[in-house]
């Protein structure tokens, strides 16, 4: 397949799996005064759509000449090798629901405190709701190019997020950006088109994996959806992937941008610790239920109904139940309503990054996917939290190497997950909370499937200890002095950018942290010096069965982690500094 793009002698043809594309040009496609392409009001485009370039600069960035380093003496490369890279989440609100940068001027100041600190770059959510929000097929990029312009002048990377779930109703959300309103109005005509508790509420924030194959939107099904923004991305961002600017596009799969179902909304009352509720009750899962239990010779199974409210305990429902052999997770029912519910989800997710390797072919990216750090309940038997989630995790199964084999596939992409920074001795008791094992449990998972890992805070947190936790997770054996580390993360993502962050001690711990990432060496701009080397993204290898997925259940003893870093920001002394320091500089004003 070949693409187009101008030249100074007409119009020059180039291989599709080139990272550079077709770039916006008036030239070549119809545009308003505003510099936005619309579709033809009086018929809709045949699916999969055309792509709209919207962007109002085209320029090509051009990759400047960089000085050569001076030679590394061996003590300092093998330390490099050590280095992990630390990225920076931007506000939710760095793009407006209108479309625009939000303070571009003191967006810019802090994205220069964050180059002080040594950080390598930053990770941004690019919202559907916002970029197609004006109709089907029309995206406008002009807002998310000025703000990827801000960070490459300020010498930053990026990790972008195709967030194609709406903002609002998680922990931690403090804006709303709801998906299109144009899908939203296809829900209101349907609403099995969201996902569907058990009582019937529906959720908005993702489209239901049973619509995956549904053409419900305009004649396209979810799945072109997502594949039609993320062509129109990377022909709207060419000149910035082809620079390097851009180094890794995590691909949304569900509620958050991660990989499960919207088992524990706060916006449907659900509150920490309850075990949430399974999400699989519209029709089009329903039917999707109906037909697989037929198949399997059982007609009569019903998706269950003893598997309590949001906001119950294990103990409190007959289906999570610890009490004696009668709890429904353990009978074949449930086990085969459990093992259907996980692999819907894995399915979604693999064919999901399946699109997304396919347009980012011969990009210098990775892919990664985010799986949530479900924590609580972790060790009750039933893992009732994770189950509800679509993360069949329980004792004797695991439920996360399935998810890591399935990445390996998409050229290695790379797998996100979350809490790192939480410690078991934080947790409530009643909860039954084990972050520690659940963070080694699941980074053990994707080392053994031979695929990078990365790791991220899911709260805020500002304190030595939490940053002490996430560097132990980091590099769980430590530093290596002979070289690279048995195991090492492909990244940190610390959520997330404020002003408290950059302000008095709280900055100056931060800038230990990240030196600490890096091994106590200064920032590298070249991941090849530290045994990360990006290449062009390659075509994913054949699907794999799930039969062949869910091999890996099969549970294997993670590997082996150190009680606490040997790289620490400082303890509890470093902390009373830290207090002492605020309140002289608070005094002095």
């Amino acid at each position: 397949m070949l693409a187009t793009t101008p030249s100074s002698s007409g119009v020059k043809l180039q291989p599709w799996g080139s990272c550079r594309r077709r770039a916006a040009s008036p030239a070549l496609l119809p545009a308003t005064a505003t510099g936005r392409i619309i579709v033809d009001s009086g018929r809709m485009p045949p699916s999969p759509l055309p792509l709209r370039a919207v962007a109002s600069e085209s320029a090509q960035t051009s990759r400047a000449p960089q000085p050569q380093p001076p030679p590394m003496d061996v003590d300092e490369e093998k330390m490099l090798a050590n280095y992990v890279p630390v990225f920076v989440m931007l506000p939710l609100e760095a793009i407006t629901a209108e479309n625009k940068v939000g303070d571009a001027e003191g967006l810019r100041a802090q994205l220069r405190r964050l180059r002080e600190a040594g950080v390598d770059g930053i990770m941004a959510d690019v919202w559907w709701g916002i970029v197609e929000g004006a109709g089907p097929g029309r995206y406008e990029w002009r807002a998310y190019r000025e703000l990827f312009r801000l960070a490459q002048e300020e010498g930053l990377k990026l990790q972008v997020i195709m967030s194609f779930h709406a903002c609002g109703g998680n922990v931690g959300d403090a804006v709303n950006i709801p998906i299109p309103a144009w899908v939203r109005d296809v829900g209101e005509a349907d609403p099995d088109v969201y996902y569907t508790s058990p009582g019937g509420a529906r959720n908005q924030e993702y489209l239901t994996i049973g619509v995956d194959d549904r053409p419900l939107f305009h004649g396209r099904t979810a799945i072109q959806l997502y594949a039609d923004f993320m062509e129109s991305f990377r022909e709207n961002m060419a000149d910035l992937l082809e620079c390097g600017l851009i180094v890794d596009i995590e691909v949304g799969l569900g509620p958050a941008g991660e990989l499960r179902y919207p088992s524990y909304p706060e916006s449907q009352g659900w509150a920490f610790p309850g075990i949430g509720q399974f999400q699989c009750y519209d029709k089009y899962l329903e039917e999707d239920f109906r037909a697989a239990a037929t198949d399997a010779g059982h007609p009569e199974w019903e998706l269950p109904d003893d598997a309590g409210e949001y906001n119950d305990a294990p103990d409190d429902t007959r289906f999570f139940t610890a009490d004696g052999a009668g709890a429904t997770y353990l009978t074949e029912k449930g086990r085969f309503f459990l093992t259907w519910y996980s692999s819907k989800l894995i399915d979604h997710g693999d064919r999901i990054l399946d699109e997304a390797n396919r347009v980012f072919l011969g990009c210098t990216v990775k892919l990664a996917a985010k799986v949530s750090g479900i924590h609580w309940w972790y060790r009750h038997p039933s893992h009732a939290a994770e189950l509800t989630a679509g993360y069949y995790n329980v004792d004797g199964r695991d439920g996360y190497r399935p998810i890591a084999r399935m990445l390996a596939r998409h050229d290695g992409a790379v797998l996100n997950f979350t809490c790192a920074e939480m410690r078991n001795s934080e947790q409530a008791e009643e909860a039954m909370s084990a972050p520690e094992e659940l963070v080694q449990q699941v980074l053990s998972a994707g080392w053994r499937e031979g695929t990078e890992v990365a790791c991220e805070n899911a709260l805020p947190r500002y304190d030595r200890r939490a940053y002490n936790q996430m560097l132990k997770n980091a590099r769980p054996n430590g530093v290596d002095l002979g070289g690279v580390p048995a195991r090492r993360v492909a990244a940190v993502t610390y959520l997330r950018l404020t002003d408290e962050l950059l302000a008095g001690s709280k900055y100056r711990a931060f800038k230990t942290f990240v030196r600490k990432m890096h091994a106590d060496q200064d920032y590298c701009a070249d991941p090849a010096q530290y045994h990360r080397p990006l290449k062009p993204l390659e075509r994913s290898r054949p699907a794999v069965p799930m039969d062949r997925l869910l091999d890996a259940t099969t549970p294997e003893a993670p590997y082996p982690f150190d009680p606490e870093t040997d790289m620490s920001v400082g303890g509890d002394l470093a902390g009373l500094i830290d207090r002492v320091f605020d309140k002289i500089e608070w005094i002095l004003g």
